[in-house]
């Protein structure tokens, strides 16, 4: 039987491991819904130029899941 330090440890690694997962689809979600609508304000006569605040924080959110998921990648 494990030590009940290394069952804690296991259990708090799943536990943060699902809450960085969960935190990867969410900024992903919301990154997806932004760019939709700024896809859609294109498409309704608003130009790259006018929208271009918004995209730069699509980016940034895409940025920052890619390394959110990266860091869960390097750390299994």
């Amino acid at each position: 039987m494990a030590p009940q330090v290394l069952t804690d440890l296991t259990a708090a690694v799943t536990n943060a491991k699902g809450a960085m997962e969960s935190a990867t689809t969410l900024i992903n979600g919301i990154a997806a819904r932004v760019q939709a609508a700024v896809d859609k304000a294109i498409a309704g006569g608003a130009t790259a130029a006018d929208l271009a605040p918004v995209q730069a924080e699509v980016d940034a959110l895409n940025t920052d899941a890619a390394a959110l998921s990266a860091a869960i990648i390097a750390n299994p």
